[in-house]
């Protein structure tokens, strides 16, 4: 089971929408069909907030794969990870705490610096995380995962900008579709079988791709149906973060999969 994808995509419980909820149910006084962004009519708000959260994006990024590139080429660093499982367990304990955080308190998440404090936490302890799965697969296997990740989140991103269809109405399919992947996932887990985990890991990679869409549009605002607060940028990071992560582990699985 991959380390990013027990988290799933946060956008569908707690993120602030400029209308009500994230999922339809809006209010009944909104006018059928306008769409509920009104505080991104400012375009110099919407362009800062946008180019706030991929300054954020950007540096868990670098952050992110930079340890996962030690934990791999590193084999000082590799051994000690594999022997001391307490650096694994650690990192999952600073995790929760952080990422609990950052999802149930709102004003934790809007009051800086605490906001970036629990955010740089999350992103190191994730890396921790990352880069300890990372060293089952070979460095090759890594560096390709990485590539067609890339290639793959900058392909999806640039559709989600260019689309005239509007995802951010589907939050109420896709919650549904990771609650199911969730289910199918710890059924994998005890019965285990290298064609069911890359059937899980194949399924997992199409639903977070849909996800990145969908929370790369309720960012942008503009037309769009929904879209979350310019002050949620924290969480409009976190949740991008999480579905390139997503995207990535299961990349690596299948490259592993296919490899074995």
């Amino acid at each position: 089971m991959q380390v990013g994808s027990q988290y799933g995509n946060l956008g569908g419980s707690q993120a602030e929408f400029l209308a009500m909820g994230p999922y339809g149910s809006y209010g009944s006084g909104d006018p059928e069909g306008q769409p509920k962004n009104i505080g991104f009519n400012d375009g110099s708000i919407r362009r800062g907030f946008i180019r706030k959260v991929y300054l954020i994006l950007m540096a868990q990024l670098v952050a992110t794969f930079g340890a996962v590139s030690i934990f791999v080429f590193n084999d000082n660093v590799k051994m000690y990870a594999l022997q001391n499982r307490w650096v694994f367990f650690v990192a999952l304990f600073l995790m929760l705490v952080t990422l609990l955080g950052l999802v149930c308190s709102e004003s934790l998440r809007r009051q800086t610096p605490m906001n970036f404090i629990f955010l740089g936490g999350f992103t190191v302890a994730q890396s921790l995380l990352l880069g300890v799965s990372a060293c089952r697969f070979a460095p090759t296997e890594v560096l390709m995962a990485v590539g067609i990740t890339a290639a793959v989140c900058l392909a999806l991103t640039l559709f989600a900008m260019q689309t005239k269809y509007d995802f951010t109405m589907m939050g109420g399919l896709l919650i549904t579709l990771l609650v199911i992947l969730l289910i199918f996932g710890l059924v994998a887990v005890f019965v285990g079988g290298s064609m069911l985990t890359l059937i899980y890991a194949s399924v997992s990679a199409l639903l977070f791709s849909m996800y990145l869409i969908y929370d790369t549009q309720l960012m942008m605002g503009g037309g769009h149906r929904y879209s979350i607060s310019p002050e949620e940028y924290i969480f409009a990071a976190l949740n991008l973060y999480l579905d390139i992560i997503n995207i990535f582990m299961d990349i690596l699985a299948i490259i592993g999969r296919s490899d074995n």
